[in-house]
Parts: C-alpha cells; sequence; structure tokens
C-alpha cells in the first residue's frame, strides 16, 4: 500500500482552477481500482492519497495528476505494508485491494 502526499507548491487560485482536472484524474483512478481514499489536508497545503498497486503503476499515475504535470503540487510516495485493519479498513474487500 502507499500514502502519496500531495504539497502545494502554487496559489490556491491556481491549484483551485486546476482542482476539476485533478478530480476528474481521480476518478479515473478510482475507478481502475488503485485508489482508495483521497482528501485535501487541513491546513489547506496540499492532500493525501491512499493508493494500493505496485509503486511503477502509482509513480506513472501520478506523472498524470494535472497538478503534477503543470507544476503546482510536488508529490511524494511512501510504501508501507498493514498488518492491522480498523473500522471501515476492517473488511475482506480492502484487505483483498491491499493484497
Amino acid at each position: 500500500m502507499f500514502v502519496v502526499i500531495l504539497d502545494y507548491v502554487a496559489d490556491l487560485a491556481d491549484i483551485d482552477a486546476a482542482l476539476p482536472d485533478h478530480v476528474a484524474w481521480l476518478d479515473q483512478h478510482y475507478g481502475s481500482g488503485l485508489f482508495l481514499a483521497s482528501g485535501r489536508r487541513e491546513p489547506r497545503t496540499g492532500g493525501l492519497i491512499f493508493a494500493a498497486g505496485d509503486r511503477p503503476e502509482v509513480e506513472e499515475a501520478l506523472a498524470g495528476d494535472p497538478f503534477a504535470s503543470r507544476g503546482l503540487a510536488r508529490h511524494t510516495v511512501l510504501e508501507f505494508h498493514p498488518s492491522r485493519f480498523g473500522g471501515a479498513l476492517d473488511s475482506a474487500a480492502v484487505q483483498v485491494a491491499l493484497g
């Protein structure tokens, strides 16, 4: 599993202008099963994405993020291997998606 940390490197007005394209990009990867959860950070300095799959697949997807291609955000990819689940993550479907 991967946690992707997005750090905005542009003004929020530029982020907001690119947001519809970013959301469409997110939807594409939710549809493929690659992305499991996402959202903005508070304070609004970036966001987080939880992703399944392998690292090359995640990095290829991130290269297509409009925030990245327009130079609006920097992505940091952290890999970890979950050993315990709780709450909504404690389901067979989620655990299968994570491998």
